[in-house]
């Protein structure tokens, strides 16, 4: 079952993208028999705000009830207003730009809409073309590939 949610405000100088979030966790119960497909929770977000001054994914508590991840850990994160305990969520699997990967998801404060960090950008192969206003999809293949094994 999948939710459509959007963030329509875009704000110049800065990248906004579409994505695809799905509980993994569901994939993987759907794959061995223990729920049908139309059980498996994703949420299609628009106007996602690309932030690189993010580590990875960050959802609203609303967001993240909806998919229904399993909480991770509790940490002591930096935020715009100073340290404070954050809730970190696992099996979120993002996908956008033909790409697609699982991450850890932070929770933020609510009425806040969502972040798309560093992780997952980096490891999905995407990088922020602020002129154009968009994400550049990197090459796999060539040697011009992202993926490198030093």
């Amino acid at each position: 079952m999948t939710t459509i949610v959007d963030f329509s405000e875009r704000v110049m100088g800065k990248v906004h993208t579409v994505l695809t979030v799905i509980n993994r966790a569901d994939q993987i119960r759907l794959r061995d028999g223990t729920i049908a497909a139309d059980a498996v929770r994703s949420i299609d977000l628009r106007e996602v705000l690309v932030d690189t001054g993010a580590t990875t994914l960050c959802l609203p508590p609303e967001l993240i009830a909806r998919l229904g991840l399993d909480l991770l850990k509790e940490v002591e994160a930096t935020t715009a207003t100073g340290v404070r305990s954050v809730r970190i969520f696992q099996d979120a699997k993002i996908c956008l730009c033909g790409r697609e990967g699982t991450f850890e998801c932070l929770e933020l404060p609510g009425g806040l809409d969502p972040l798309l960090g560093v992780i997952p950008l980096e490891m999905l192969g995407l990088e922020p073309d602020l002129k154009h206003q968009r994400l550049r999809v990197l090459p796999e293949q060539s040697v011009d590939t992202y993926l490198t094994i030093l």
